[in-house]
């Protein structure tokens, strides 16, 4: 018998916003925690070494989104999966699918045709003041290109689900070996952070080597990362195995040990955090930066992301874990509008960095000012959104 430690509607989404009988405050809490690391991270981005659009950067901020891109997404894909077998085994596969495109194919495509265009618009306009709206977006959708922005997670989360629906018609006990995993993780959580490894090390770094960190796979809006694609794969399925059976007696259980060591979580992402700067340090300084990598610097820095981005997972997990307070915060009053501001926010962010752009400010108070507006407008902008009748179902 499968027993959860809350209902299992909140199906794979990114947000926490669909109804259950009772909630699990601390996943809540961490995925509405996650979107405003999404924000932040595309709040700072045009101010960093990385991506330095600005004609302003500060180093802390590179800190910041090495760190970020090289977790979020797969610990979102994580959270995603924790409901998904159960929700299958509740729901006939024609209704299954029919939530899944509510939720998910339908707020894509309404974003790859607005959300998305006005966003690069506000990129557009730096190069060519004169281009008009109408115009960028006619370009965009018929001749290209057609970037995603952050939403390619979307559509592939919903190929995730869809391919998840057929494994379990195939075998509803192919989760099994990983969900032992997590019923063991509850006295060592060292054990499940070993499986998690070794799982990502291995379909990332191979794919890695092949392709290389920039290679996009890309048909209109419909885009992913070539290296990460199994990555993310692995990580949702793991969640999958996570949330199958007796959840409230794993990796994720409140009273197991992963809570009670939280701190050295945080020691056990510092070591492979560290060791990535230090492989950034041989590319630019040893290495000369080049536009190809060796293949043993790809091999070497993609196990050090995948061990750092499973022991991120574990120690933000396991603080979100430790608190048991049900008194009301700010994620908690965030948590139902979360996904909403995932969906809405690029644009608001992009265009706040193109009005700071001529602005001679430090990289640190435009940053601010960016990430502070964009939780502020993007949250208001889906509370207005979540009013119109039936919005409430899809955001």
């Amino acid at each position: 018998m499968i027993t959860m430690s809350h209902s299992a509607a909140v199906g794979a989404e990114v947000h926490a916003g669909a109804t259950s009988k009772a909630r699990n405050l601390s996943l809540d809490r961490a995925r509405t925690f996650l979107t405003l690391v999404v924000l932040l991270h595309h709040a700072v981005i045009p101010y960093t070494y990385f991506g330095h659009t600005d004609p302003t950067s500060w180093i802390g901020f590179d800190i910041v989104v090495l760190a970020t891109d090289s977790f979020f997404m797969a610990m979102f894909f994580f959270l995603s999966g924790l409901f998904t077998w159960s929700g299958i085994a509740r729901k006939a596969p024609s209704v299954f699918l029919r939530d899944r495109l509510l939720r998910l194919g339908l707020p894509f495509a309404i974003a790859a045709f607005t959300v998305i265009p006005l966003a690069y618009y506000a990129i557009a306009l730096r190069e060519n003041p004169e281009l008009t709206f109408a115009a960028f977006w006619w370009k965009t959708v018929t001749v290209g290109p057609w970037p995603s922005g952050p939403i390619w997670f979307v559509w592939v989360l919903l190929a995730f689900d869809l391919t998840a629906s057929l494994l379990y018609r195939v075998s509803a006990h192919l989760v099994d070996p990983g969900n032992r995993v997590s019923l063991a993780g509850f006295e060592r959580p060292a054990l499940f952070w070993l499986m998690l490894a070794v799982v990502t090390v291995s379909v990332y770094v191979p794919v890695l080597m092949y392709f290389g960190a920039n290679k996009w796979f890309e048909f209109g809006p419909f885009s992913v990362q070539a290296s990460r694609i199994l990555l993310y794969f692995a990580y949702f399925f793991i969640g999958v195995s996570v949330g199958a059976a007796n959840f409230d007696r794993g990796i994720l259980s409140a009273d197991g040990q992963l809570p009670k060591n939280r701190w050295l979580w945080v020691i056990a992402t510092l070591v492979p955090y560290c060791l990535m700067w230090g492989m950034i340090y041989v590319k630019r300084e040893i290495l000369g930066n080049p536009d190809v990598l060796p293949h043993w610097y790809q091999a070497i820095y993609g196990t050090y992301l995948a061990l750092f981005s499973a022991a991120i997972l574990l120690a933000i997990l396991a603080f979100f874990l430790h608190q048991k307070s049900p008194a009301q915060n700010l994620l908690d009053r965030m948590q139902g509008d979360a996904y909403g501001m995932f969906l809405v926010h690029y644009p608001i962010a992009l265009w706040l960095q193109y009005a700071l752009f001529d602005y001679a400010l430090p990289a640190i108070v435009k940053a601010a000012v960016v990430f502070v507006l964009t939780v502020i407008l993007s949250w208001g902008l889906t509370a207005a959104l979540r009013k119109i009748p039936g919005a409430s179902h899809v955001l």
